[in-house]
This record gives C-alpha cells, sequence and structure tokens, in this order.
C-alpha cells in the first residue's frame, strides 16, 4: 500500500525567524531551481576500503571509534539562507495595504565529500534547492561558501563545491552488494546538533513506492534518521559511502520523531547521477516511448504488470515489437507490478543499456530487449501546432507524478505570441486536449498530432480549471 504523502517527511531541517518546522513535506510547492552549470567531465574515485573495526587487544570492548575517526572529516553541515516575500496583516489591518516583506528562512543538512581535490560534495536536492547562500561548515570548525555545481530533483541528489584545502573524501562503495541484514551506520546533523552518529542494519533494498519521492530505489535502514540528516552519510563498517541518507517515516509525522524506519539513495544511483550532472550539467534520461495503465492480465488475474495502451511511432517499444494489449511484467529481472514501477525504472536506467523486457501477451509470455532512447525536456509547442506557438512545455518533474498529478506544464510563454494572446499563461497545466486526457508530453504530442481544425485545451491554473480555446 502507497504510503500516505503526510507520513512521508524529508530530513531536512528548517527554520524561518527562529522558528523550527518538524520537517519538509513532499507536497510543499517547490522553489525555482538555478541556472544548469557547464559541462565538466568528472570520474568519481574508486573505493580504497578501510579497515574493519575490530578490538585492539583481548581486554578491549568492540568500538566503531576508529572507523569513524576516518568517516567523520568527510561529512558535513550544510546551512542555507532564502530570501522570501511575505505579506505584513499588521500593515494590511491599518490601512496600510498588501505591502510584502522580505524574511529570511533559513534550513540545515548535511553533505558529503566525495573528491577532496575539488571540493565536491554530495547532498540532498531539497537541502539546497532555491538557496540564495549555502555555507559548508567542516567537522575541523571551519566554513567555507559553497557554490552549486549541478542538481536532480527526481532523485533529490545535488553536489556542490567548496575552495578548501585539506578536506578529506569518503571513499565510495558499491551498494549493489548491500545485503538486507548488514550494519550500516548513518552520520549528520540531525536538528542542527552538530554531527551525530546512528547505527542499525540495512532493513531492505530496491525499496519504491513512497509518494512524492520521484524515481527510487531506497536502501531503508533502522539506522535513525531525523531532520538534518538529508545529504549526510550511510556507511558500511568498512566506513565506505553506500547510501545518501534523505528521508524519514513516522505516521505521525515528522514532529513525532524516529521510529526505525530510514530511507538512503544508493550509492550507485547517487554516483551516476553525480557524473551526469558533471559531464553534462543535466541528467539524460530515455524512454520506451508507450502509454501504459497498472492492470491485471486477463490470462493470469493474479499477476499484475504495466498494460500498454499505446505504442508512438517510431519509439524504441515499436523497434523491439511491443504492441498495445502487451502487458509488461518483469523488466531486467525486476518486478513489474504497476505503470509507475515501470515508469520509475525507466528514470533510473542509463542511457544506451539494453532494457530485458518479460511480456505477457495473450496466453503467452515472451522476452523481448529493447534499449532507452532519450526524450527532450522541452518541447517548442509551436512545432507540435501553430495556434500554441511561443509557448514551450515540460513534462511534471516525477516527484510531483507520484504524487498522482497528471499533465503538462507551460513552462515559457513569449509575449505577445500567439500563444499569449490565446490566453496561456506560464505555470498552466494542460490536464485535456480535445476532450482527450493527457499525462505527459508523449501524450500530448500523439493527441496534436491528429491536426484537428478545432484545439480545445483543459487547463488547471492554481486552484482553478477550465478550457481554453486555441485559435
Amino acid at each position: 500500500m502507497p504510503v500516505p504523502l503526510r507520513s512521508m517527511a524529508l530530513a531536512a531541517l528548517f527554520t524561518a525567524t527562529g522558528a523550527i518546522a518538524a520537517g519538509l513535506y513532499l507536497n510543499n510547492q517547490q522553489p525555482a531551481g538555478k541556472s544548469a552549470p557547464a559541462p565538466e567531465i568528472w570520474v568519481l574515485p574508486p573505493a580504497q576500503a578501510a579497515s574493519t573495526p575490530s578490538t585492539s587487544n583481548a581486554n578491549s570492548m568492540p568500538t566503531l571509534a576508529p572507523m569513524l575517526g576516518k568517516v567523520t572529516p568527510s561529512v558535513v553541515n550544510i546551512y542555507t539562507k532564502q530570501r522570501v516575500k511575505v505579506n505584513n496583516p499588521l500593515a494590511e489591518f491599518f490601512g496600510g495595504g498588501r505591502i510584502p516583506q522580505e524574511r529570511i528562512a533559513q534550513s540545515l543538512g548535511s553533505g558529503v565529500i566525495v573528491d577532496a581535490a575539488r571540493g565536491l560534495i554530495l547532498t540532498n536536492n531539497h537541502v539546497v534547492e532555491g538557496a540564495d547562500e549555502v555555507s559548508v561548515s567542516l567537522s575541523d570548525g571551519r566554513t567555507f561558501e559553497a557554490q552549486p555545481v549541478g542538481s536532480d530533483p527526481d532523485t533529490d541528489i545535488a553536489v556542490i563545491r567548496i575552495a578548501a584545502t585539506g578536506l578529506q573524501a569518503l571513499p565510495v562503495a558499491d551498494s549493489s552488494k548491500l545485503r538486507v541484514g548488514d550494519y550500516v551506520v548513518a552520520v549528520g546533523n540531525p536538528f542542527g546538533l552538530g554531527q551525530t552518529v546512528t547505527s542499525g542494519i540495512v532493513s531492505a533494498v530496491g525499496r519504491s513506492g513512497l509518494q512524492g519521492l520521484g524515481y527510487q530505489n531506497f536502501i531503508q535502514t533502522d539506522a535513525s534518521i531525523n531532520p538534518g540528516n538529508s545529504g549526510g552519510a550511510l556507511v558500511n563498517l568498512h566506513g565506505e559511502l553506500v547510501g545518501i541518507n534523505v528521508a524519514s517515516f513516522n505516521p505521525r509525522g515528522s514532529a513525532a520523531g524516529n521510529i526505525g524506519l530510514g530511507f538512503a539513495i544508493p550509492s550507485n544511483l547517487a554516483k551516476e547521477i553525480m557524473r551526469q550532472l558533471m559531464a553534462y550539467g543535466e541528467v539524460r534520461r530515455g524512454s520506451l516511448g508507450i502509454e501504459a495503465e497498472t492492470a491485471q492480465t486477463q490470462s493470469e488475474p493474479a499477476t499484475k504488470g504495466a498494460w500498454v495502451s499505446r505504442v508512438y511511432r517510431g519509439s524504441p517499444a515499436e523497434a523491439a515489437g511491443i504492441k498495445p494489449g502487451d502487458v509488461i511484467v518483469a523488466a531486467n529481472g525486476q518486478r513489474i507490478d504497476s505503470a509507475d514501477a515501470l515508469s520509475n525504472l525507466e528514470g533510473l536506467l542509463p542511457l544506451g543499456v539494453p532494457v530485458r523486457l518479460e511480456i505477457v501477451r495473450g496466453s503467452q509470455r515472451m522476452n523481448i530487449s529493447a534499449q532507452l532512447r532519450a526524450q527532450p525536456k522541452e518541447q517548442d509547442a509551436g512545432q507540435l501546432d501553430p495556434r500554441l506557438a511561443g509557448a514551450v512545455l515540460i513534462d511534471l518533474p516525477e516527484r510531483y507524478k507520484q504524487t498522482g498529478m497528471r499533465g503538462v506544464i507551460v513552462n515559457k510563454v513569449t509575449a505577445g505570441s500567439r500563444a499569449a494572446r490565446n490566453g496561456l499563461e506560464v505555470g498552466d497545466r494542460i490536464l485535456v486536449v480535445n476532450r482527450q486526457a493527457v499525462n505527459d508530453l508523449n501524450a500530448l504530442r500523439a493527441r496534436l498530432s491528429q491536426n484537428a481544425a478545432r484545439l480545445e485545451l483543459g487547463l488547471a491554473r492554481g486552484r482553478q480549471s477550465g478550457y481554453l480555446e486555441m485559435r
């Protein structure tokens, strides 16, 4: 059963004018991101394992202190400031009108040094997103201003950089080798208390289905993860990074404290996201080129999968022989029990890697190999229909799709353009084209390819919705 949205809190801690919130909930509006950095080719250095902690002599008590002595210098505290405008109700009451005032919203989290020579730090996107100022405090007491390198909201990974010497990077382990039951240690800055260490075991791997957290392949642990731990390190007993801590769960909300359900982004995924951010300035994802719905197969009612409702012309799915009506039940040996599970897997796979699909077609089971193809993140709407000229469209971020939200976002509208004259505005969410629902850009392209004489868009604008005829 999906986790209720209100129950999942990111493990960052936010303050505003001295007030501390229990956690950042995923249905909060996301602040605008910053411009993409210049591409830079970068390769993560391989892990060089430290020795497994042990007792120094027969009379000593077991301790993790020697291992942690090597780990903690690599884990940093991150502090951010963001200028926000709020209305002063007293000024409005006394006739001063709605006069916005500027306040400083502060937040804190954690990060991990992974490249000492370049001062590169891995953290969570939600720790630094929208921040006007980011400062990093090291374990030796030094503090530095940090600069953004790149971020990926849909995996909640960000990379920042500090100009500092004498840094110590944390070796990165192969997280695919983690097993349920392996001991792990979480290091971070919970509640702004300063560097804190908690321990536990790996409770599950490959965890997904948590609403509002984008593409998911989480490590679940019972090591205590609290607000402020976001972006901190999850390490094995060799002192190697196996995950980036991201969230905790409590049915009563984050204010109720930790109950042993914490989640971390696997180091392999974080490493790949970082590689792409450094190489391209963005994360490049691909798609099979299908529309799918969650369904049970008619031939095997107990088997769930992603039912293919449409295959786009010229898509990787068409080239692989996938047909409408097929049910995808597994990909690369991983069970696919819903359309969201298939979308999640697409978002996590690197481009150019073949995907082995298990498909149910009628009463037959078959294996098909396909290769994901990159899809543009933006679409010049005028190329799809001249009545939309001047508008630029983007897909919804995956973290919003995980909440059940659907549609296509109007990201830009050129002043005086045909789209502007027709009434389109930045922030509009297109839900319907000529009475046909559109869930994403691919579906919108398909609907507009019909070249209908009349073009009517169903929109959501803030809390309002309605139809707009494009002329």
